[in-house]
């Protein structure tokens, strides 16, 4: 079962996005490597700031942090989403758990370039603990979660999980 330090950033994307996604994700249903948006959106990564170098947090990999402490993040969508917010949140919490002053996140939108920063705060920090307990309550649910309307499972890597009759 995945324990509080094993929560990484997919997980939390996928929380914000759908939660039926997040509960076969941990089920260990992986069918990103197939979807051609999931391919885009690693060669937009593998291709934009290629200077910096990825940190390691075991469950979770930011894109890089600077040398104020600011977290980075590469997306391949065009605008921020509440999904992404959390998931630089969440990189800043798991800096601070291991003793890194993270003082926020700064997201990279190179379709448009664009950028939008934001500061990890006590709100912040509390929101990223309630996302992380959210997740594990998720793990522990043994009924898959209601689907999404299909409108919102376009370019979804799941939606043969969730659609096929």
């Amino acid at each position: 079962m995945i324990g509080y330090d094993d929560v990484g950033g997919v997980h939390i994307k996928y929380l914000y996005h759908c939660q039926r996604q997040l509960w076969l994700y941990l089920r260990g249903i992986r069918p990103e490597h197939l979807n051609a948006a999931v391919q885009l959106g690693e060669a937009v990564h593998d291709t934009s700031y290629t200077r910096n170098t990825p940190v390691d947090l075991g469950a979770a990999q930011l894109d890089f942090l600077d040398g104020n402490h600011w977290v980075h993040e590469v997306k391949s969508s065009s605008r921020p989403t509440p999904a992404d917010e959390a998931q630089g949140r969440h990189y800043c919490h798991r800096l601070h758990r291991v003793g890194i002053d993270a003082k926020g996140a700064v997201l990279h939108y190179p379709k448009t370039r664009r950028t939008r920063k934001f500061p990890y705060d006590e709100q912040a920090a509390r929101q990223a603990d309630t996302d992380i307990e959210a997740v594990l309550t998720i793990a522990r649910t043994a009924d898959s979660p209601d689907r999404l309307a299909r409108s919102a499972c376009r370019g979804c890597s799941f939606t043969d999980y969730c659609w096929t009759e």
